[in-house]
């Protein structure tokens, strides 16, 4: 099953700081395939602005790897302006393209900062997401038998 997810630009750089954890295996959905990103231009110059900070000290080919895997198959999306108010004006474009996405797909927004959104079953932590992910499939595989 395939899912479209809009990535918090929180989870790649927990993805980027420790290997073998959710955020990793989010990412790693996405290189196959099984996760397509949910994207606009804004997103994708916040994911570039951050994981090119200093402070993280990220090799310029990782940053650059990490943005290619995640754009290759992605969808580019508008995001549709909303009346909703969240805590960090920043974070609203990924509400909006998640928003948007969910007028044609099942989307959900991917987030390690719950609390900056409504409270939502589309709105999850890298843990939960790939708990959905896993009962999906077992619920495809108990149709197949």
């Amino acid at each position: 099953m395939i899912y479209y997810v809009v990535i918090d630009t929180n989870v790649l750089v927990s993805a980027m700081l420790k290997k073998n954890t959710p955020p990793d295996a989010i990412i790693r959905q996405v290189f196959k395939g099984n996760i397509i990103p949910l994207l606009n231009e804004e997103i994708l110059d916040e994911y570039r602005e951050v994981l090119g900070r200093t402070k993280f000290k990220f090799p310029e080919s990782a940053v650059k790897d990490i943005i290619t895997g995640i754009t290759k198959d992605a969808v580019f999306m508008d995001a549709a302006p909303t009346e909703q108010i969240l805590p960090d004006s920043k974070d609203i474009v990924f509400y909006e393209v998640v928003m948007e996405g969910k007028k044609s797909k099942d989307a959900y927004l991917v987030t390690g900062n719950l609390k900056h959104f409504p409270k939502s079953p589309y709105i999850v932590d890298p843990r939960e997401m790939l708990e959905i992910m896993k009962q999906s499939k077992i619920e495809e595989d108990d149709k197949i038998m």
